[in-house]
């Protein structure tokens, strides 16, 4: 079974609860219909303690107001939430949204984690783009952990800094300081940014080096002050 994360990341967006759940909402109807043979029928909501329940497209509005107005809640943080479903063995998702909030070092952020048999075929840039034009982030990728822990350890990368995976996704500001030739296939995302698709990790990490020596991955500055560069 193979492991992959399809990430978007976004700074300071307070959105009412309303908000929120619209946008959970559309990115639950598309994985279901990317991603069919995935989801098992149903999604079940993680808690921090006890047992997981189960959640309906149609809860979402009440769930996301009751994590808002947890005892445990913050408006700089923003409204959590995590659900997990299964279609079968070998297939595996879990979604984890922090949304909504008014951040002042922490980013935002929409993480789908897809573990699927190692020979299906999981439509990764397709999901990017989803999550994309669904949360309007300021970058994301599709990665692993042999990705991360190749940046982390050959281009000092640190968690949290925008990063792009075998996919990448930067948004319209970011997409303006692409360096020519970079040698990989861009197609636009219209009014959200670039999808950029990179490939191998050693394909990924001569991309990261030159997008960050461009200007493309400069992270947003702290106090957090806006979404997107």
């Amino acid at each position: 079974m193979a492991r992959r994360a399809i990430r978007v990341f976004w700074g300071r967006r307070p959105e009412s609860v309303q908000a929120v759940s619209i946008r959970w909402r559309r990115t639950l109807e598309q994985v279901e219909f990317l991603l069919p043979e995935a989801v098992g029928g149903s999604w079940q909501q993680v808690h921090s303690s006890g047992p997981a329940t189960t959640l309906t497209v149609e809860q979402l509005t009440q769930v996301l107001d009751n994590a808002r107005t947890a005892e445990n809640w913050s408006d700089r943080l923003g409204i959590g939430l995590r659900l997990t479903s299964g279609g079968g063995p070998e297939w595996e998702l879990e979604l984890s949204g922090l949304a909504g909030g008014e951040p002042e070092i922490v980013l935002q952020s929409m993480v789908l984690a897809v573990s699927a048999p190692a020979a299906a075929e999981v439509p990764e840039k397709e999901l990017l783009r989803m999550l994309a034009v669904v949360w309007e982030p300021d970058f994301g990728d599709v990665t692993d952990d042999n990705i991360l822990d190749a940046l982390a350890d050959e281009s000092d990368y640190r968690v949290g800094d925008p990063v792009v995976g075998r996919v990448g996704f930067l948004s319209a500001a970011r997409a303006d300081a692409l360096p020519a030739e970079l040698g990989v296939t861009t197609s636009e995302v219209p009014g959200r940014g670039v999808l950029l698709q990179i490939g191998s990790p050693d394909t990924v990490l001569r991309a990261y080096e030159r997008l960050r020596d461009a200007g493309a991955l400069e992270p947003l500055p702290r106090p957090l002050d806006r979404a997107v560069f």
